[in-house]
């Protein structure tokens, strides 16, 4: 949820360790005292940890915003709570930029634990999400940000249509119709209620009543709303493009009473998908990456660390102390390299974010200028991230490897938005086969926060995996898979060499159940168990835990690349 306040920053921060407070009490853990009365963490820019319970961490920073002297101000609350197989966290972040914006944005997300086999839950809207939204007079552009559908009359249909036409709107709004001849009070607590409960934060609902409906459904000709339908809208609203309506989807009547809650969720992914996708207001993105204490530094009890770090020759009088303070010195510079490159991958996020909103809005603009709709829904369909470089020449080979490997066009089909979609099209790889289970892979859809990120970068690796198998078996690829993306031959897909990983640790290796949920399946004409080591991995998401690709390169062999997982980071000394 990201949404503007009038409220000065201190009393919006205030506001919300109340209620952080609140509910804290409410779980049975203890309050974190106030951040006013905590002292300062050591050293500098680290985060206060606070553990308030069995497996409940509080981390609080604040501080100046990156961009120098005058950019603004930031204040940070992390939440990790122990949930069902896995670790609830849930972050509040307040940023006033140099221009008196306050923004808050509040992200909840499940870290589930194990290989990811098991299937994750949707994660349900905070309640400190619907506590803090009327406290904070929350809005989005213009438009209030309320916890609750309200109801619209004729006299302020005008007003909604210029907020859904308000080029400052971030959010989606929902917009309900009522059935012909049944009351609105009984619809509204009956269907609109119980369906917009996943929405609080992630959009607007309001329901035209019988008088709305009509001037709404006039003025609004190409995106009306009807019969007890609703609709969502999406920012950049064209009422005067008949193209523009095929946009803003519909959920129709039936399918709302047919099963209420799975309607919810349908309702639901649009905004929860445009809410990760949606890059971040200035103030926001200027927030720097949280630091949290080494683990020399953690609390062991419900107080605030100590500044004061135990060294290891106190503890052993014999131990050199030299040796201690270059090895504390390595964990610094360890941290500092963590910390870069946790801002490198953020920043890269955002960058992402931000191409894919001007993608989106040069396809609106070309689909516009396009006559019919057989055109438009065709581009609809395939998007606008065509493929391109799905096959290449390798230096050396001539015009091309031979006529199976001869340059294509740009793929018509794009790179896939879903995990779903992905292992749906993997027969598009003539030289790769995967052997895994797809729940793993499928699983990735409830947890893109980044959105498709996750499923385009997997396509990304999968594609170049493709054009490196096609040089391999020719005995043209000059080295493994690692070399390959290190020296991308001119015209193949480049995917980022630190991204691929020959293999894992030797501690990794050595542990017994940790090669064990390596040993992934393949044909028996590669081992005769049908059980191979897939060390070699992908990286295709940010961080040390992250989902990862895990593959077998037998182009020597069978000539082919098996894929035997794709899901989220199996068990090492990192993951928790």
């Amino acid at each position: 949820m990201t949404v503007t306040t009038a409220l000065p920053h201190a009393e919006a921060v205030s506001l919300a360790d109340q209620q952080l407070a609140s509910w804290l009490k409410q779980e049975g853990c203890d309050e974190p005292p106030p951040a006013s009365d905590a002292p300062p963490p050591e050293p500098p820019g680290l985060a206060e940890r606070l553990r308030l319970g069995e497996r409940v961490l509080l981390d609080r920073d604040h501080g100046p915003l990156r961009g120098g002297p005058g950019a603004g101000r930031y204040d940070r609350r992390r939440l990790r709570t122990p949930a069902p197989h896995g670790t609830q966290q849930l972050t509040l972040t307040v940023a006033t930029g140099a221009d008196g914006s306050t923004w808050v944005r509040l992200e909840a997300e499940t870290h589930s634990t194990g290989s990811g086999v098991r299937t994750p839950c949707r994660v349900p809207v905070p309640e400190l999400a619907r506590s803090l939204l009327p406290l904070l007079d929350a809005a989005d552009g213009p438009a209030a940000v309320h916890t609750a559908p309200r109801v619209i009359t004729a006299a302020e249909v005008d007003a909604l249509i210029d907020e859904l036409c308000d080029p400052e709107r971030r959010l989606p709004t929902v917009v309900a119709s009522v059935p012909v001849n049944l009351p609105v009070d009984h619809w509204v607590a009956d269907v609109v209620g119980p369906l917009c409960h996943q929405l609080p934060g992630l959009a607007t609902a309001y329901v035209l009543d019988p008088g709305a409906r009509t001037g709404f459904n006039v003025a609004l000709e190409y995106h009306s709303v009807y019969g007890g339908a609703v609709r969502t809208y999406l920012p950049e609203v064209d009422p005067a493009s008949r193209l523009d309506g095929a946009r803003h989807p519909v959920l129709a009547r039936g399918r709302i009473e047919q099963d209420l809650r799975r309607a919810a969720g349908l309702l639901a992914r649009e905004p929860r998908r445009l809410a990760a996708d949606q890059p971040l207001p200035v103030p926001l993105a200027a927030v720097p990456v949280l630091r949290v204490p080494p683990p020399q530094l953690r609390p062991a009890s419900g107080r605030a660390a100590d500044s004061t770090v135990v060294h290891r020759s106190a503890a052993h009088p014999g131990a050199d102390g030299a040796v201690v303070r270059a090895e504390l010195a390595a964990l610094a510079h360890e941290e500092q390299q963590d910390r870069a490159e946790q801002q490198a991958r953020a920043d890269e996020l955002e960058r992402v974010r931000h191409s894919l909103r001007l993608e989106r809005r040069d396809r609106h603009d070309t689909r516009d200028g396009r006559d019919g709709r057989d055109a438009h829904e065709g581009r609809l369909r395939s998007g606008p991230r065509a493929l391109t470089g799905r096959h290449c020449t390798t230096p050396g080979a001539g015009p091309a490897l031979g006529p199976r490997f001869a340059a294509q066009p740009a793929d018509p089909c794009g790179k896939p938005e879903s995990f779903t979609e992905l292992m749906v099209r993997m027969g598009e790889f003539t030289l790769l086969t995967f052997t895994g289970d797809q729940k793993s892979a499928l699983a990735l859809d409830e947890l893109q926060r980044v959105g498709a990120g996750w499923a385009r970068l997997a396509w990304d690796g999968l594609t170049a995996l493709q054009e490196y198998a096609e040089a391999a078996v020719c005995g043209r690829a000059g080295g493994d898979f690692k070399q390959w993306c290190e020296h991308t031959p001119e015209g193949c897909h480049r995917f980022p060499p630190r991204k691929a990983v020959r293999g894992e640790s030797r501690t990794v290796f050595s542990h017994t159940k940790w090669k064990r949920e390596r040993m992934l399946p393949v044909p028996e004409c590669v081992d005769a168990s049908r059980r191979a080591f897939m060390g070699a991995h992908l990286r295709i998401g940010g961080g040390r835990t992250a989902p990862r690709l895990h593959y077998l390169d037998d182009c020597s062999g069978s000539g082919r690349i098996y894929v035997g997982y794709i899901g989220l980071h199996l068990t090492n000394t990192r993951t928790n």
